[in-house]
């Protein structure tokens, strides 16, 4: 047997959370000397305390606890329980790290404000372009509701094309638009330039029409640092006798595998105030 500080390190856990288990009857001690009253623990009790442990993490009250692990539920179904969890932390983790990423990036358009070179802003226009493309909603134009929504657009849209043995010719185009339905939503177009004829079914092909004019910069970097670049442009645009015309467009001129070294032009079409 082990006392109840042997016990606790072997489990590794505190004397006081046992000595809370042992009160509420969740983990009594195998033996308690009637003497010292002293508590004491066996080998076989740390598989009871495991799942106590994992079932707590699992987000379970320690009545919930008692009950489950009274009821002696299996390794099997326990291991299901944890690998829910796990998927459930990991989600969490990813949103965190992209509410990271956004964060970074307000912090650089805060520190570049008025020190970022506008002389990369170039005036030109732009001729149609045929693409294939497919459509969905985001509730905002924030990266946060644009990036969940594009990215699986685009994996549907080149899983459409090599179905129907089209192959792109040119960068992709990412192009949006205030949804109908109003209320800050965005329609995402994720378009890649094609060579194909017109059609409307699984996927559309047509002609982006033409920007007589647009102001364009180039960013490098993934799409959700592209804040400081967009505000650089729409600083240009306002201090130069311009006015925005529509929602800017994002051409991928170089998308390797390493999303630090993806260079995108923001084109945003501009009529002069």
């Amino acid at each position: 047997m082990f006392t109840i500080g042997d016990f606790a390190r072997h489990g590794r856990v505190s004397v006081r959370m046992l000595r809370h288990y042992d009160a509420t009857g969740l983990l009594r001690p195998a033996h308690v000397d009637p003497a010292s009253n002293y508590r004491y623990y066996t080998g076989g009790q740390l598989a009871r305390l495991n799942r106590i442990i994992a079932l707590k993490d699992l987000g379970f009250t320690l009545q919930q606890v008692q009950d489950i692990v009274d009821e002696k539920v299996g390794a099997d179904e326990l291991r299901g329980m944890l690998r829910l969890r796990r998927a459930e932390l990991e989600t969490a983790v990813a949103v965190a790290e992209a509410r990271l990423i956004q964060v970074e990036a307000r912090l650089r358009a805060i520190e570049s404000e008025g020190r970022m070179p506008t002389n990369d802003v170039v005036i030109k226009s732009v001729p149609t372009v045929r693409v294939a493309e497919l459509t969905a909603t985001a509730a905002g134009f924030g990266p946060e509701d644009i990036g969940p929504v594009i990215g699986p657009l685009y994996a549907e849209l080149f899983r459409c094309l090599n179905s129907a043995g089209i192959a792109p010719t040119g960068p992709g185009i990412a192009h949006y638009e205030d949804a109908p339905a109003g209320g800050g939503a965005i329609r995402v177009h994720a378009a890649v330039q094609v060579c194909a004829p017109l059609q409307d079914g699984t996927f559309r092909v047509l002609d982006l029409p033409s920007l007589d004019q647009a102001a364009t910069i180039v960013h490098r970097g993934p799409m959700e640092t592209v804040l400081p670049a967009a505000q650089t442009l729409a600083r240009w645009i306002d201090g130069n006798g311009y006015r925005s015309s529509g929602y800017p467009r994002e051409v991928n001129l170089e998308c390797p595998e390493d999303r630090d070294e993806w260079v995108t032009e923001l084109q945003a079409p501009v009529t002069r105030a």
